[in-house]
């Protein structure tokens, strides 16, 4: 496993565990803690606080008779570190961190800038010179104008596709490993290389209802033809699933008789021939 080697391979790794139809159940991002392979292997699994005890519960499953100690952390705490306007500005970001941090890139996208694990009560302002602390919704916010889908009201368990997900582009998906569950759908349709629907981010140009867009709702063309499903949202941004042959397309959502409009962006850091 490349995460359990030291060296050269990388620290932190971005993965799902999926159902045996395919279907993404939980999404997850993966630490390295031990300095060597001489030392025990700990790694570190970040996930939905909401699914804490689901996915203990899914990983003693396949513990079977394994060595394998399995506990939360509640003595930790997780901060993204997103990267400002301004070119340079990872400068700020030290070198090392102390013993007790983990200061990483995030595995998913650079445009998600750098995710750091430290003691709850830590001083941020002292790990990273110059910082500004925002709140989640700031971080939300920010993921969701990049179209990077996190958690489970992104990736409903047992409905969404990591294909469709886009997992393929944030480093989520090895198609050169072994046999995996769900391995069967997903290798398939990478290799038919036929993928009609993607999470995409999506913006309202006037403020959407207080009470927000349900999640699920349909989502028109001007003609009426269905071109997808929003899935979550923060502020007048949010993510949707959609027939990527309608996302240029002027779009709408019918919301107890009123017409919400929204338009569909392809994030910049895709790679370009996803982008057409």
């Amino acid at each position: 496993m490349l995460l359990v080697a030291a060296g050269d391979s990388p620290p932190a790794l971005y993965a799902h565990a999926l159902n045996v139809q395919g279907r993404c159940l939980y999404d997850v991002i993966l630490y390295r803690l031990h300095g060597s392979t001489a030392e025990e292997p700990h790694i570190l699994l970040e996930c939905d606080s909401s699914v804490l005890d689901s996915i203990q519960k899914h990983l003693k499953l396949y513990k079977i008779r394994r060595k394998v100690t399995i506990t939360p952390c509640p003595d930790l705490s997780l901060w993204a570190v997103i990267p400002g306007e301004q070119p340079g500005d990872a400068s700020s970001l030290p070198k090392s961190a102390d013993p007790a941090l983990l200061l990483t890139p995030d595995p998913r996208a650079e445009v998600m800038g750098w995710r750091l694990i430290a003691k709850k009560g830590a001083n941020l302002s002292e790990i990273i010179p110059g910082s500004q602390i925002g709140d989640v919704q700031d971080y939300h916010r920010h993921r969701y104008k990049q179209g990077i889908p996190e958690g489970v009201k992104d990736l409903p368990p047992g409905v969404a596709l990591p294909l469709e997900s886009n997992l393929a582009f944030m480093n989520g998906i090895s198609f050169t490993k072994g046999c995996y569950i769900g391995q069967e759908l997903t290798a398939r349709t990478h290799h038919m290389g036929v993928i009609r629907k993607r999470l995409l981010p999506v913006s309202f140009p006037e403020p959407p209802p207080s009470s927000g867009i349900p999640a699920g709702s349909d989502i028109l063309t001007e003609s009426g033809k269905r071109a997808g499903k929003f899935r979550a949202g923060q502020g007048e941004l949010g993510i949707a699933l959609l027939r990527l042959a309608h996302t240029k397309e002027p779009l709408c959502i019918q919301l107890a008789g009123d017409t919400v409009r929204l338009r569909a962006s392809t994030p910049q850091w895709w790679p370009k021939a996803a982008a057409k």
